[in-house]
């Protein structure tokens, strides 16, 4: 396909402009970010799959679901991409400022941002796995997706775009594939091998996504019953 027209080029130039007016220090601080900011989504990962080895099957599955998702939403991402011919800002608009990260070469198209597409994968796909930590994830995405707008190297719809496709491909993966990954928990957790109950953990008593050793409601629920099992048989 041809490149697409340039649909916020103007956007684009004024928050060029401001990069280059912040302090060097912030814009170092930027080319981290966009480069290694990734990684912190990585790790909220692994710590969700930590903190759910002691969870229910439910929020065990949801937990290793929020990486697989995420992944979806790259691949659907990247797709996309290969479709759309569209260059790069840093080298298509006229009077626009050397990009603060090298330009990645023609080829490599724009449209959607990648980065941004697993940003918000990541954001929302740990959100349905991790109660309250929407309010960290989505302010990480959302920072993830200007970046690359300050840097240079995408237009502000390369950007919005790819959050709303990553988001919106974790959903559908989380909500599709929760209960037939519950039910390989469940067996896995009956599993022989100690290896494998490591991986998923032995489980506990939990009210679901992000409450663990059996504090929540339906812990309380069941204890009620089980009392009034008791009084009943006395």
């Amino acid at each position: 396909m041809d490149n697409l027209p340039h649909l916020s080029d103007g956007l684009y130039l004024d928050i060029s402009a401001f990069a280059h007016s912040t302090p060097h220090w912030f814009q170092k601080l930027a080319e981290v970010w966009t480069e290694l900011g990734l990684l912190l989504f990585g790790v909220l990962f692994v710590a969700g799959w930590w903190r759910m080895r002691r969870g229910s099957p439910d929020a065990m599955a949801l937990a290793l679901l929020a990486p697989l998702a995420t992944a979806f939403g790259y691949v659907v991402s990247e797709g996309v991409k290969s479709l759309i011919d569209e260059e790069r800002p840093c080298r298509a608009v006229a009077g626009a400022p050397v990009s603060l990260v090298a330009c990645p070469p023609h080829g490599d198209w724009s449209f959607p941002s990648n980065h941004s597409a697993i940003a918000g994968a990541a954001a929302i796909a740990l959100a349905l796995s991790w109660r309250g930590i929407v309010w960290l994830t989505a302010p990480m995405a959302l920072l993830m997706a200007f970046s690359r707008v300050f840097v240079g190297v995408h237009y502000p719809h390369d950007v919005t775009v790819g959050l709303l496709v990553g988001g919106a491909v974790a959903f559908v993966v989380v909500k599709t594939a929760r209960r037939p990954v519950r039910a390989l928990v469940e067996t896995a957790r009956s599993s022989g091998s100690g290896a494998v109950v490591w991986c998923v953990g032995r489980g506990g008593v939990a009210s679901g996504p992000g409450r663990i050793g059996g504090r929540g409601p339906v812990h309380a629920a069941a204890r009620r019953r089980r009392q009034s099992t008791r009084s009943v048989g006395r």
